[in-house]
Parts: structure tokens; C-alpha cells; sequence
């Protein structure tokens, strides 16, 4: 018992010290926030030069604190999170910038990509369509698409993959995984025709499906994934 009241004591006098911080944090003269912004800065910068990242994030954590209206040191953590492979907490950061601007593309994208790593394809999925909205990003559109069959949304794939063949340029391109080392890569309107042809197969529609990976290997020819596919619908 006298354990756990020490321990709430110790936890009382933490929140009393961070509240005080805050306090002293909105108050402070302006030159005096201005010289340690720029102190906070360097060391970020210089933490960054020298391939320090937990030394880079103290010192964003800070600018975070002192300027809390200033999303760029949020947008630099969320970044730096997700270079790290660090999903969760790159994901958790850019849903709080998105919080403020949902517009904020680079937050869409750091959220959407983390959300899908960690397996939370339900809440990906919002933030790849917002990115397509906004940028005409076809590889949004393939991912929402994707993101959509595997969330079994088969009418709202099913959409998502006509456009993206109707709009994919020639030149775009989509990367699949042939080994742990090797990555093959497709047109995005080909890489389209074969999810569509795994929606039709995942809903008994052999034919739509064979037409569909048929299309796919005219487009691409070594595409690997689709014949592979065309083999289970004909099977």
C-alpha cells in the first residue's frame, strides 16, 4: 500500500512538473522562444547530419512543445518515424496533422501507408482514397482499389479498378514482389486488370476473371502474378 501512494505521488508531482512546463512554455518572453527554436534546430539538423535519430526526435519533441501551431516539426517527426519503419508512431503523428489540415498530403500519405503496414486496412483504406482525391495519384487509386478487395468492398473495387483502367498512362508503372531480393515491375493499368480479375475470381466469376488476366498478360506479357492467376481461374 505505501508503494502504490508513493507511485501516485511520484505520478502527481510528474503531471504538477509538466504543467508548470507548459505554464512557463506560454509565458516565456518571445526571444527567449526564439533562441531556443534555434538552438532546438541546430541539433536537430546536426543529429540528422550525424545519423542520430533518437537525438533528432528529442529535439523535435521540443519545437513540438514550444510551438505547437507550427505542424512542420510534426510533419519532419512523422517523417523521420517512417523512415525509421517506425509505423505506428509515424501513423499516430500524421492522424494528429490531420487532425488540423486534412488536406495535408504528405500526412495522408505517412497515415495511409503506416496504417496499412501495421494491418489496420480499414483506416488505410480513408486516407489512400483522401490522397487520390486530391493528387489524381493513380497509385492511390490502385492502393484504395487493392485495400478495397482486401476488405471483400467487391462493388467499390470493382469501380475503383475501371477508372484506373480507363485513366493509367502509359508510362506508369507498379512494383510486385517475385522474390525477397527481386521486384518485377507493371504497367498500372495491367497490375489494375489483374486485381479485377481477383475480384471476379474471389466472387466465382471464372470467365470475367480469365478475361481479365487474359487482358493483364496481353498488356504485360511477363507479368508473373497474372499468369499465376490465370492458371487458378481456369483450373
Amino acid at each position: 500500500m505505501k508503494r502504490l501512494l508513493t507511485l501516485f505521488a511520484f505520478v502527481l508531482s510528474i503531471g504538477y512538473a509538466q504543467a508548470q512546463s507548459a505554464d512557463s512554455t506560454v509565458q516565456m518572453d518571445p526571444k527567449d522562444k526564439i533562441a531556443l527554436n534555434i538552438q532546438d534546430q541546430a541539433s536537430y539538423q546536426l543529429a540528422m547530419r550525424y545519423n542520430d535519430p533518437e537525438l533528432a526526435k528529442s529535439a523535435l519533441y521540443r519545437l513540438i512543445v514550444r510551438n505547437p501551431e507550427n505542424l512542420r516539426y510534426q510533419e519532419l517527426l512523422g517523417s523521420l518515424y517512417f523512415e525509421l519503419g517506425q509505423s505506428t508512431s509515424a501513423a499516430l503523428v500524421a492522424m494528429d496533422i490531420l487532425e488540423v489540415n486534412d488536406r495535408n498530403v504528405g500526412a495522408l500519405e505517412i497515415a495511409a501507408y503506416s496504417l496499412e503496414q501495421v494491418g489496420a486496412l480499414d483506416r488505410a483504406l480513408p486516407h489512400y482514397e483522401s490522397l487520390h482525391l486530391l493528387t489524381g495519384d493513380n497509385f492511390s487509386l490502385y492502393k484504395s482499389a487493392f485495400l478495397q478487395y482486401s476488405l471483400k468492398r467487391y462493388e467499390e473495387a470493382l469501380n475503383s479498378t475501371n477508372m484506373l483502367i480507363k485513366n493509367a498512362k502509359a508510362d506508369e508503372k507498379i512494383g510486385f514482389p517475385k522474390s525477397q531480393t527481386e521486384t518485377q515491375e507493371v504497367s498500372i493499368k495491367a497490375a489494375a486488370l489483374n486485381l479485377k480479375g481477383m475480384i471476379y475470381l474471389d466472387q466465382g466469376s471464372k470467365s470475367e476473371a480469365t478475361t481479365a488476366f487474359q487482358e493483364a498478360i496481353e498488356l504485360d506479357p511477363a507479368f508473373d502474378l497474372a499468369k499465376e492467376n490465370l492458371k487458378k481461374a481456369q483450373s
